[in-house]
């Protein structure tokens, strides 16, 4: 009964003065709000970085060709290094230990036409392991087989964004597309697929909706370089059986081609496992320094209830004394004023998870910022705000219940 009588006269105080309430409360809605929407962005961007690194492989070491100018280039040449070659992917397969698969790539621009339609593509000239390897999903028809890969047959597999320019209206699947001079068929289509939208460690930013995919052996025998120093291929894909020894597999890899490039490092070699270790700390820094910045919001709206209770005591003086007077406890005194202050703070939380949510949802509609909301920052959020209530509460409801009751009577 006690504590229903203490929650009803906390409720009361608060609706009979709704205006400062209110303001008591904006300190605790704010800082919910922003613990909620600051967590729920950086959610949004681990997430983003761990589909954008899990696209890439996580068990994945990413050897590409570097970007040399002709100068540079033919310096290395005159160093004895011809650059990346299907001959050091099969090396890497055989001296790496803990190697699942070995896949290199090939790639030219150039357009794909069908009927009077033409787009601007990669051409990917790739093995028959590279679905799986690089985590892509098909959206109809197969990918690349061993059995068209040693035949060098002439069929590809569309992007998402090549298909729907190309056949709007018609299934691809059987259809004949030229590319440059060369006709092939499509086998297949990969569902829509955005690998990254800035660059990751030395690889640039890519649509793999613009991408055509080819069997290795083909691409080399009927598409040439655009220039005679360019390599034989553009990147080899290692993915190892354990990502706990991916480092060590990659110093050996850098090991490997060194010693076959003749110490010419013509290459860069990308680890996505670290990059995402690596972002994952940063990540958590950031985060902790938004938690904290809102955490003061919820603080200065924890000093705002101590001094509205301060000023409460001082008014109800009078009535603190009344009620000692007829045989209430210090107790009783201490519980019904940390009530009061726990109710701002209830409601205050309670109106600022609503205004949190609300904004992570405003932030990720109108903007390109990736938010997501999980449970643990509401829980945290709000919970901050009750214990910041009953901290905050705490020195008001004492010096309450220490006022003298023949001198509270007596207070005007």
């Amino acid at each position: 009964m006690q504590l229903d009588e203490n929650i009803k006269l906390a409720l009361s105080g608060v609706s009979d003065h709704k205006f400062r309430s209110f303001l008591t409360m904006l300190g605790i809605i704010f800082g919910v709000a922003s613990v909620i929407t600051m967590l729920s962005i950086g959610e949004g961007a681990k997430r983003e970085a761990i589909a954008k690194y899990q696209d890439l492989g996580v068990n994945n070491i990413i050897v590409r060709e570097k970007n040399l100018s002709d100068n540079e280039l033919e310096e290395v040449r005159a160093r004895f290094s011809q650059g990346l070659s299907l001959q050091d992917a099969e090396v890497i397969r055989e001296i790496l230990p803990g190697v699942n698969q070995v896949a290199s790539q090939a790639e030219i621009a150039t357009e794909v036409k069908y009927a009077d339609k033409s787009v601007k593509s990669t051409v990917v000239g790739v093995s028959a392991g590279y679905l799986e390897m690089m985590n892509y999903t098909l959206k109809s028809g197969e990918f690349i087989q061993e059995s068209q890969y040693n035949s060098r047959m002439k069929v590809c597999v569309l992007g998402a964004g090549v298909a729907t320019l190309l056949f709007a209206q018609t299934d691809p699947i059987g259809q004949m597309v030229k590319i440059d001079d060369q006709w092939m068929e499509v086998v297949g289509v990969l569902a829509s697929k955005t690998l990254f939208t800035e660059t990751v460690g030395e690889l640039a930013a890519r649509d793999l909706n613009t991408d055509v995919y080819l069997p290795l052996s083909t691409f080399l025998n009927r598409f040439t370089r655009e220039k005679e120093l360019s390599n034989e291929i553009q990147q080899i894909t290692v993915q190892v059986e354990n990502s706990a020894t991916i480092v060590q597999a990659s110093q050996l890899v850098n090991e490997i081609l060194k010693r076959r490039h003749f110490n010419n490092e013509d290459y860069n070699i990308v680890v996505p496992y670290e990059l995402l270790k690596q972002e994952e700390k940063e990540r958590q820094i950031y985060n902790f320094l938004l938690g904290a910045i809102a955490a003061i919001s919820l603080l200065v709206g924890g000093i705002g209830i101590m001094n509205i209770m301060l000023a409460t005591v001082m008014e109800r003086t009078r009535e603190i004394g009344i009620r000692r007077s007829i045989g209430a406890r210090k107790a009783d005194i201490m519980s019904q004023f940390v009530a009061e202050a726990v109710a701002i703070s209830i409601t205050g939380g309670l109106i600022g998870v609503v205004l949190g949510v609300s904004l992570s949802l405003i932030v990720s509609f109108f903007t390109d910022v990736s938010t997501c909301i999980r449970l643990y920052s509401i829980v945290i959020a709000f919970a901050f705000s009750v214990i910041v209530g009953i901290c905050f509460g705490y020195l008001p409801a004492k010096n309450a219940a220490n006022l003298k009751p023949v001198d509270s009577i007596r207070y005007e």
